[in-house]
Parts: C-alpha cells; sequence; structure tokens
C-alpha cells in the first residue's frame, strides 16, 4: 500500500461533532468518514484518478489467518 498523506484540517467544533456521530453510526473513523466524504465528491465531479487505492470496508478489520487456531476455530470443533 503506498504512503498514507497527513494534513492538518482544522473544522467547527459543531461540524466535527457531526462528523464524528456521522462516522461512527456507519462504523468508521472520524478520519474514515471524511475521506469517504471526499471520495464520494471526487467521484460525482468526475475527478476521482483511476489510481487511488480503494477504501477500507467499514467495521473492524478481519483477522487474517495465522495458521493458528483462535477462539473462535476452537469453539467450533
Amino acid at each position: 500500500m503506498a504512503e498514507r498523506k497527513s494534513i492538518l484540517l482544522r473544522l467547527d467544533p459543531a461540524v466535527h461533532d457531526a462528523l464524528a456521530r456521522w462516522a461512527a453510526a456507519e462504523l468508521r473513523s472520524t478520519n474514515a468518514q471524511i475521506e469517504y466524504l471526499l471520495r464520494r465528491a471526487l467521484q460525482a465531479e468526475g475527478r476521482l484518478p483511476t489510481d487511488a487505492g480503494r477504501m477500507r470496508r467499514p467495521g473492524r478489520p478481519r483477522q487474517e489467518a495465522t495458521g493458528e487456531a483462535g477462539e473462535a476455530g476452537e469453539a467450533d470443533r
């Protein structure tokens, strides 16, 4: 994955609170919600670069298989 860029973003506190609530409702971080909205706006305007990486789906990332049986794997036996 390409290196992520960091920026400083100043927001009105009420706007930040609204974004944080919206992000929580969609199981995203506030940062991921802002990126999601920016990507959606870029795509709507036909300005999203074709080489832009995909965003991770909302929610907790799935655990990658490590070859060791986890708690769920042992309970299924």
